[in-house]
């Protein structure tokens, strides 16, 4: 048979089947296409570690797995959420399911095909065909993203949807991703808008409520995903932006309601059942957070979709239970994880908190006490980020219920508030990790209302004409506290009045070598374009959005 093109010869596959026969027979038909080396796994968890660790440029892959928790569709959606799977890769999924959700959940999978059995060979190669056809026509896009040139993708993706070249809807979609990633939802929804405009695709509509909700209109997004799951009942994705939506509107109860379905849709993601067990911990109940997070352990543990930090929640609720062995497998697990990864300083502190957790049920107070001054020593330095602060919270919260005394603590306390109570959101989720200690409540919500108050002074400032003097405040606050709105603030201000500032020069060294120092590693929380123009309107409420909410 005629091979597929020019390139196939060099290429890899994976096929994924749990059905001998199935499984044989599409091989065969990809070697016949001209594809010399296929890869063969039964189990959705052997392709996801296959495509963890080795790069295939087509993936065939059965939805349906008997007696196994996950279907083709969590393998792909745990794939996709981790930012594992290469835009280059061709994805075919095969299903005798026909009904309009699932194609709705493969599309926004970002699926190259989707077949429905029974299918002939025919079917196949055409679909493989028009797929690396549209991975050549934007493979420099492709090219710029695996380069992690995210801008100048972006910027190839809007040229040629404005132009309406080929694979022009194609490339509106990586774009307006990009867009999103970029921190510019108003270019991602024009984009979105115009895909829509072409055809009703659930996942258009769901980027367009993204958009809205990144750009700051929350309740914009709400009404829009509601639309889009009356329409779409069974579209797992949108359950999980619909909780993100629901908990910065206030509504946690809603919003582990809206997690929990999109579980049931997905039972067998990895992703989505973890996002799960931290929401619960944070803002639902112990059990429920529980068997969440051990479910994604079993599902994933050793897989790269399975976030570390999950280890550690489980870890505090084991401690919370007297299960010192349960306790003992997390700190096991986290020291198998980190043989791999020794120079990581987050790993070392998740293993540092789940230490600590452990000697208390040794009762080995003095152990604890010292491992957990270490970490406090550690609240200035550039990579400890908002989830360190969590943690210790955590363990302080625990260790002070047993009448554990700390020298300094609240000196210790100030700092970890200011520099990372940046928002609203921030303050609750510090507030709930610190087990709703009134006094770590009323320390963390003082720090933000200061840090409110320095911002307002800025602003009032740059109103005034004077944008010199406001730079120089938040550059003096923001070196004193680490706080990130602060810093985002005095960068802003900066920027949009650089003409009429004269020592410019000198205040942009102070910024940059702060964000250089501090805003590196991509963990730390960042001040949306929206919040900047609520706090110039006078909104008391800046940097709501710009909070990682937990199980987002």
């Amino acid at each position: 048979m005629k091979p597929l093109d020019a390139e196939i010869g060099c290429a890899t596959a994976l096929v994924v089947d749990g059905n001998p026969a199935s499984r044989s027979i599409l091989t065969n038909m990809l070697r016949d296409f001209g594809v010399r080396q296929v890869v063969q796994t039964s189990r959705a968890a052997d392709a996801r570690k296959a495509l963890e660790y080795r790069h295939f440029d087509i993936v065939v892959c059965e939805y349906h797995f008997e007696g196994q928790a996950m279907t083709g569709q969590d393998l792909i959606d745990d794939l996709r959420l981790a930012q594992i799977l290469p835009l280059s890769t061709v994805v075919v999924m095969i299903s005798s399911e026909a009904g309009y959700e699932r194609v709705a959940e493969a599309a926004e999978a970002a699926l190259d095909a989707y077949l429905i059995k029974p299918h002939t060979e025919e079917a196949l190669r055409e679909r493989l065909v028009q797929a690396r056809h549209r991975k050549r026509v934007l493979r420099d896009v492709i090219q710029k993203i695996e380069a992690r040139d995210y801008l100048a993708a972006a910027e190839l993706c809007q040229a040629r949807f404005e132009t309406r070249s080929a694979c022009w809807i194609q490339a509106a979609r990586i774009g307006a991703e990009l867009w999103l990633k970029l921190g510019k939802p108003h270019s991602s929804q024009k984009l979105f808008e115009a895909i829509l405009a072409t055809r009703a695709l659930p996942w258009a509509r769901l980027g367009i409520a993204r958009s809205e909700y990144q750009a700051g209109g929350v309740q914009k997004a709400r009404r829009t995903l509601e639309s889009l799951l009356n329409d779409q009942p069974h579209y797992a994705d949108a359950y999980d932006v619909m909780g993100r939506v629901l908990l910065e509107s206030g509504e946690p109860d809603a919003a582990l309601a809206a997690l929990r379905r999109g579980c049931d849709l997905a039972p067998g993601c990895v992703a989505r059942v973890q996002k799960l067990g931290v929401l619960a911990f944070y803002h639902g109940t112990p059990h429920e957070a529980g068997v969440a997070l051990q479910r994604a352990v079993i599902l994933g543990l050793n897989s790269k979709v399975f976030d570390l930090q999950g280890l550690v929640l489980l870890a505090l609720l084991k401690f919370d239970a007297g299960d010192l062995r349960g306790v003992t497998q997390c700190l096991s697990s986290i020291k198998a994880s980190r043989e791999g990864q020794p120079q990581s300083a987050r790993l070392r502190r998740f293993e540092e908190v789940i230490q600590i957790v452990r000697a208390l049920l040794e009762r080995q107070i003095a152990e604890a006490v010292m491992r957990t001054q270490g970490l406090l020593q550690e609240l200035r330095a550039p990579d400890f980020e908002f989830e360190a602060a969590s943690n210790l919270l955590a363990v302080l919260a625990r260790l002070l219920r047993r009448e554990v005394k700390f020298p300094e603590l609240s000196e210790h306390l100030q700092t970890l508030a200011a520099r990372f109570a940046v928002s609203r959101a921030s303050c609750e989720l510090l507030s709930r990790a610190a087990h709703g200690r009134p006094d770590f409540d009323a320390l963390i919500r003082e720090c933000y209302a200061s840090t409110c108050a320095r911002a307002e002074e800025a602003v009032s400032h740059t109103l005034s004409g004077r944008p010199d003097e406001a730079v120089a405040l938040l550059m003096d606050a923001a070196e004193r506290t680490l706080n990130a709105k602060l810093m985002d603030l005095a960068q802003h201000t900066l920027e949009r009045h650089w003409s009429a500032i004269a020592d410019r020069e000198a205040l942009k060294a102070r910024v940059d070598a702060l964000d250089k120092q501090y805003r590196s590693y991509g963990t730390q929380i960042r001040l949306g374009q929206h919040d900047i123009v609520r706090l110039e309107q006078g909104s008391p409420r800046p940097g709501a959005e710009a909070t990682p909410a937990p199980g987002s």
